[in-house]
């Protein structure tokens, strides 16, 4: 097993588990201790945990940058119910933006049902998804692959999305706060959001619970820019008042 796979497993088992111990990952990975500690202490460069003595305990920074298939694990009931309420805002003949977020993972999987969607996408997970669907189009924008995010990112894929008008982007974030604005955990993510906002003639901002007052390293856009907001369960009434106050209509379950 190659070095890198091996702390991924780890970083998986240390956010499935809260914290890890060098005795027990050595046994399970066949590795020496020493080895372990090295792969320890990349991660805690990486700002993924906190050495501790005998193992390490998982961080819980917003703005750190998470490999696709942990995040993936975040809070699934809520990105779920956050689809379903995306798919009763879609219209047959529709083209919309998805992008790369786990929680248009969810998506993807819920509208696979609709008919007469054109779905553009910088996710090589909803492309995936969404093949078996016969009656939505798919578009990739192409670019270069991000394999921790399973995205397109970079030139290309910007280039293409300035190409389309599209009737609605569909897109979430890392961190929703009132000062700070919408962002994510890269320059490179936030960059493709940023153009998908500018080619949308609707933006619904689809963010569970767990991301309002989080910030994250790279702001997107500010709240001026979103049209509607899209959530697990109702948010508090100075987060109501917020997004009034600043025209957004907020949807969330009943």
């Amino acid at each position: 097993m190659l070095a890198a796979q091996r702390r991924s497993l780890i970083l998986e088992k240390a956010y499935r588990e809260k914290r890890v111990i060098v005795g027990e990952l050595s046994k399970e990975f066949g590795v020496s201790e020493e080895t372990i500690r090295r792969d320890l202490e990349r991660l805690e460069e990486e700002g993924h945990v906190t050495k501790e003595y005998g193992g390490a305990v998982v961080s819980e920074k917003s703005g750190i940058d998470l490999p696709f298939n942990i995040r993936r694990q975040s809070n699934p009931l809520g990105k779920q119910k956050i689809a379903e309420l995306i798919c009763s805002q879609l219209n047959k003949g529709e083209h919309i933006f998805l992008d790369a977020s786990t929680t248009a993972v969810f998506i993807a999987k819920n509208i696979k049902p609709l008919e007469g969607l054109t779905v553009i996408t910088n996710s090589i997970e909803n492309i995936v998804e969404l093949a078996d669907a016969p009656s939505i189009e798919i578009i990739s924008t192409g670019g270069k692959l991000n394999i921790g995010s399973m995205s397109l990112l970079g030139r290309k894929a910007a280039d293409s999305i300035s190409e389309y008008n599209v009737d609605k982007v569909i897109m979430s974030c890392k961190g929703f706060d009132t000062v700070k604005g919408i962002s994510d955990g890269n320059d490179e993510t936030s960059s493709i959001k940023r153009n998908m906002i500018e080619a949308a003639e609707k933006v619904y901002l689809a963010v569970d619970s767990t991301k309002f007052g989080k910030t994250a390293f790279s702001k997107i856009c500010d709240i001026s820019e979103i049209d509607i907001v899209v959530t697990d369960k109702k948010p508090n009434d100075m987060w109501i008042e917020y997004l009034k106050a600043n025209n957004v209509e907020c949807i969330y379950p009943e």
